[in-house]
């Protein structure tokens, strides 16, 4: 039995989401069918996070062990057969004993895309989060700065979240402008179920001017879902890098 590290990317349009469902199709379940058709074995493919749907990933790192012997290039050529025409693909793959995707992160990144244009979107469409009305990054990363740290974030959790605390540690909250594009970048040894769409929707609204700083301070401080005040799409959303002990994949600047 060998067990390997993955880094997967996938377009999430199509998907439920990562994790295995009883009804949809999801980037666990397709990893896994592929493996099968493969190998004949019923495997778990245990990846450092657990995207929703619609969400995407430029560097998702994963596990799964396999009695049948491969060379890792092998192995990746083979699953990434099986699972074409489907937007995901095995881009690394290693031997990794004694390595954990999910119970060995230090460190997860994500990079939420915002195009601010009025024109709609065309290549970017369903990757990335149309905002019309010009933002103001001075204000939006004002605002970000207010959530960095250790706090409570209920009001920016689901309700469906199934985190046993709602405190977090946010070590990075970023906005950055190139043109049209906005993205925010955040980093956290891990996240609340939409806490970084959450985050984003709100700081939208500063950006836009119906929010100030403080009042998404006074968001933060409610510790209410009721109190938040957007819920960004799942359209922008990225999973882009991990940080393990001596290993670090995908974006983790």
């Amino acid at each position: 039995m060998t067990r390997y590290r993955f880094t997967v990317e996938y377009d999430g349009r199509p998907f439920m989401g990562w994790q295995r469902q009883a009804h949809g199709l999801t980037v666990q379940a397709a990893i896994e069918a592929a493996i099968h058709a493969i190998t004949g074995e019923t495997v778990e493919v245990i990846a450092a996070g657990r995207t929703d749907a619609g969400v995407h990933a430029s560097a998702m790192p994963a596990h799964a062990e396999i009695e049948k012997p491969f060379t890792p290039f092998k192995l990746m050529e083979a699953i990434n057969a099986r699972l074409r025409p489907q937007p995901v693909a095995i881009v690394d793959c290693a031997e990794a004993p004694d390595w954990h995707a999910r119970f060995d992160c230090l460190g997860r990144r994500y990079r939420y895309t915002i195009i601010n244009r009025r024109a709609p979107l065309t290549a970017l469409s369903g990757l990335a989060w149309r905002v019309p009305v010009p933002l103001d990054l001075d204000a939006m990363q004002a605002a970000a700065q207010l959530l960095i740290g250790r706090h409570d974030f209920t009001t920016f959790r689901s309700s469906h979240c199934q985190a046993s605390s709602p405190l977090r540690t946010l070590d990075r909250l970023e906005v950055t402008r190139n043109g049209d594009t906005v993205e925010v970048f955040a980093a956290a040894r891990s996240f609340l179920h939409h806490q970084v769409r959450s985050m984003v929707g709100c700081l939208k609204l500063v950006g836009e001017g119906q929010w100030s700083p403080d009042d998404l301070a006074a968001a933060l401080a409610a510790r209410n879902r009721d109190a938040l005040g957007l819920n960004a799409p799942p359209d922008g959303l990225w999973f882009v890098g991990a940080i393990y002990p001596g290993l670090s994949v995908g974006f983790t600047e």
